[in-house]
């Protein structure tokens, strides 16, 4: 089943998500490419080494997301990030990086990166994190020191509805074909539900939103929640 990530053009039909790749280890650069050219709602649409590439290369292909090494040559990731948030303001950038210290992590954030994702994510959830980071529905976090405080549990729409539908008693693959997405991608959410309420199972998770009133009415009962 396909995901519903396509994104509008004139006249009401679809395309694929656009991704420009950029990262200075030619292996990884490929190793992301093959990993993102098995997804049928995204496609390639360019790919540097090298830091002073990117921005020609943005103005060029247009992407909807750019996902970004933080150390390449010409110039710098936080460079290019900077850039790109001044002369793309609408390109979502995803900092793609090994080194995932919380202090990077604050740093590229605050520059306007739309998420981080750590290069130690497994290849099959690559594509589902590009699709919900443009989505906007999953982001990199601050630490809790630096957080604001979040209405919902801290949960998005999409993760609110799916949490809903998880109370009702609904399976993953039920739950994908009611909202026309990828059942990885119900996994991926519900990974990320899990977390921001602290829980570790369906049952906790809709246990936990009934308590605290994100969702009304769910089936909190264990044998009335698949799993």
């Amino acid at each position: 089943m396909s995901s519903s990530i396509e994104t509008r053009i004139d006249g009401g039909r679809m395309r694929r998500l656009k991704v420009l790749i950029a990262d200075d280890h030619r292996l990884m650069l490929e190793a992301v490419r093959l990993v993102l050219d098995d997804d049928p709602d995204i496609v390639i649409v360019g790919a540097a080494m090298d830091g002073s590439q990117v921005l020609p290369l943005v103005d060029q292909t247009a992407p909807d997301v750019v996902l970004l090494d933080i150390r390449m040559p010409g110039m710098d990731g936080l460079t290019c990030l900077t850039a790109i948030r001044e002369q793309f303001p609408k390109v979502k950038v995803i900092v793609l990086s090994g080194h995932d210290e919380p202090a990077l992590v604050r740093t590229v954030l605050r520059r306007g990166a739309t998420s981080f994702i750590s290069k130690q994510i497994l290849a099959r959830d690559l594509p589902s994190a590009v699709r919900q980071v443009f989505e906007g529905t999953i982001f990199a976090e601050l630490g809790e020191h630096d957080a604001a405080p979040r209405p919902n549990g801290g949960l998005t729409e999409r993760e609110l509805s799916i949490l809903e539908a998880v109370g009702t008693g609904r399976s993953n693959s039920q739950i994908a074909r009611d909202l026309w997405l990828a059942e990885p991608t119900i996994k991926y959410h519900l990974t990320n539900i899990y977390r921001k309420l602290g829980v570790t199972s369906r049952t906790e998770a809709v246990h936990h939103a009934y308590s605290q009133g994100l969702i009304e009415n769910p089936l909190v009962g264990g044998d009335s929640i698949a799993s």
